[in-house]
């Protein structure tokens, strides 16, 4: 262990002496806070925040991936290409113990790293409020949407696909179905078709009324309240900032949907919002009944005189737990991805020269970074390079980690909860899996690679 722990010491120097961790280092400490001076998002303390938050940690997220790279290769490439390798090799230190020090020292320099800008960043949202002298109702938005982890809960999904096949049924039988769908393919005037009728499952005519079905809703404090998030738009040219008016109900599944009389009170008051833009509701938790079956509905009132179109399925968010530990997951995530990068950073430094191996590193960071990107990019090719794509390219790229899927800022942002469960499940797959078989195959190949030849 004194020798792992000599090997990690002398690696983390090896790094601070380098010119670009310095950069990068500087780059963060100046601009995180210019970034919290400077940001103003939508106008609102809750944009700025939102605004800052997203691009603070984005920033330091793809500096210190980046800078993990750098310091990895250029760590064990350097030794070998200036003949240190020599002497360390020569006392009693084995190859495992040499890359299991480069690695310690990596990831003990991100720890550092991270912990000193997540603090910056986390200590100018908290203070933002105040620098900005903020309103009570600009501080009380901030509060529910965004000093928040709130679980995110969609609609239990109707299945429409039976509807949609009778209704493919009917327009071939009447001979409709070429003349509304040229030269487009059974799967693709299914798919069609699906879009067509979810969007009337989410179309609500004037005096008409559209209900959502949520289970297992749960809210820890009885006290407080759920948030109903939606975004509708109207038929219609229509200006942005149109009010529309719904008339919301919330409560009992049972009671509203079968007229069954439940313990609990039912939610009704009339709203009127903007349309294109995200809004959301407070209600009252004790609307919620014992068993979590809750239903949401909007009647399109006449004053409207059109159709209101949502968007997309309303959601029901409530809070779980406090935006203090929701950060602290976010940072630990972040780190999830810094571990993984100096495992394949040391795996590519066993067998490539500097330059070749960071551009492996590089290629593989930045597909992971835009995988769902890539893989919608890939599947809309035309269907003989679409086929060959997928079985070759495809399984390589959901072979590597989704870092967009699993973007600490899609949780911070909106305020929604990463649970320990999620961050947990993440570090197996990362961590313990991915960076563990990098790691292991990296040991191998230096294991058996031969460092100098013997001349007699």
């Amino acid at each position: 262990m004194h020798s792992i722990w000599a090997v990690a010491t002398n690696t983390i120097k090896q790094a601070l002496r380098l010119k670009i961790a310095a950069v990068f280092i500087i780059l963060l400490i100046v601009l995180l806070p210019v970034m919290g001076l400077t940001t103003t998002g939508d106008g609102t303390l809750k944009g700025q925040l939102q605004t800052f938050v997203s691009y603070g940690l984005s920033l330091t997220s793809f500096l210190l991936c980046l800078l993990t790279i750098i310091v990895t290769i250029y760590s064990l490439t350097s030794d070998i290409e200036q003949r240190q390798i020599y002497t360390v090799l020569t006392k009693p230190i084995r190859r495992y113990q040499l890359l299991l020090g480069k690695l310690l020292g990596v990831i003990l320099l991100d720890v550092g790293l991270l912990i000193l800008f997540s603090a910056i960043i986390y200590t100018i949202t908290i203070y933002t409020p105040k620098f900005i002298n903020a309103s009570e109702a600009q501080r009380a938005e901030a509060d529910n949407e965004f000093f928040a982890a709130r679980i995110n809960l969609t609609p239990v999904e109707i299945d429409i696909t039976q509807e949609v096949l009778d209704t493919y049924k009917k327009l071939q039988a009447s001979g409709q179905l070429d003349e509304m769908f040229q030269d487009m393919s059974r799967k693709e005037i299914i798919t069609q078709l699906t879009n067509q009728k979810q969007l009337e499952k989410r179309a609500a005519a004037v005096g008409r009324d559209l209900l959502w079905e949520f289970k297992n809703v749960k809210p820890t404090d009885p006290n407080g309240s759920l948030f109903i998030k939606f975004k509708y738009d109207v038929s219609g040219i229509s200006p942005s900032d149109l009010p529309v008016y719904g008339r919301w109900f919330i409560g009992d599944y049972q009671y509203i949907r079968y007229g069954v009389q439940g313990e609990t009170p039912v939610y009704d008051g009339v709203h009127s919002h903007s349309i294109q833009t995200f809004h959301e509701i407070a209600v009252p938790a004790h609307v919620v009944p014992k068993d979590g079956h809750l239903a949401v509905g909007f009647l399109n009132v006449p004053v409207n005189n059109t159709v209101v179109i949502f968007s997309e399925d309303p959601k029901v968010l409530y809070k779980a737990d406090t935006f203090t530990a929701n950060f602290i997951r976010a940072a630990l995530l972040i780190l999830l991805r810094l571990i993984f990068l100096a495992c394949l950073g040391i795996l590519a430094a066993t067998f490539l020269s500097f330059p070749v191996a960071i551009l492996l590193c590089l290629v593989i960071f930045l597909t992971a970074s835009f995988s769902s990107f890539c893989l919608e990019s890939f599947d809309s090719l035309s269907e003989g390079i679409s086929n060959i794509y997928r079985y070759t390219v495809r399984p390589m790229i959901l072979l590597l980690p989704q870092f967009d899927k699993f973007n600490p800022t899609k949780f911070l942002v909106p305020a929604q909860l990463l649970s320990w469960f999620l961050l947990t499940k993440v570090a197996l797959s990362l961590v313990c899996i991915k960076a563990f078989l990098l790691f292991s195959l990296g040991l191998l190949i230096f294991s058996f690679r031969e460092i100098a030849k013997i001349i007699i």
